[in-house]
């Protein structure tokens, strides 16, 4: 009896590792560097034929910078405000727009604008295969985060078939 307890208890010890095991590496999908710089060439040419000059900056799931494209004639703040919404929505998964709205209607998620690097200006967008954010684009100098949005968002559309 004691034997078999003890051989069931080893089966339940190697089935726990093995599950243990299994979860130590994860397969996720992430951005390459040419989709990044078509989103971001897309983004900037979508805000440029509206009549806006702007930089793009994409970012991969962790937040690292995999692509700029700065319109000519975009200011300089642009390039840090671009970076600071594209890592926003990656961080957060979520626009940066809808992130400012919910934080100017609910004093809990006012707290957003302190954490470091978070940017809670109209901008930001993840990208997404599927349900799964992969990354996010920023968008900086358009006059208005809407609008920077409508550019983001556009430049995501026109690689959709990348996203699959």
């Amino acid at each position: 009896m004691q034997h078999t307890l003890v051989k069931a208890a080893a089966l339940a010890l190697s089935l726990i590792a093995t599950a243990a095991s299994a979860e130590g590496v994860r397969t996720e999908k992430n951005m390459s560097l040419d989709l990044a710089t078509q989103i971001a060439a897309q983004t900037v040419a979508t805000c440029t034929t509206n009549g806006y000059a702007v930089t793009a900056t994409v970012v991969d799931r962790a937040g690292t910078v995999r692509a700029v494209h700065r319109a000519d004639n975009a200011g300089p703040h642009t390039l840090e405000a671009s970076r600071l919404k594209a890592y926003t929505s990656a961080s957060a998964k979520n626009t940066t727009l809808a992130m400012m709205e919910g934080a100017q209607k609910n004093p809990a998620a006012a707290n957003l604008v302190h954490i470091p690097g978070y940017l809670l200006l109209g901008g930001g967008v993840p990208v997404k295969v599927g349900n799964e954010v992969i990354g996010a684009v920023g968008v900086g100098g358009a006059p208005g985060g809407h609008l920077d949005e409508q550019c983001a968002v556009a430049g995501i559309a026109k690689v959709a078939d990348l996203l699959k």
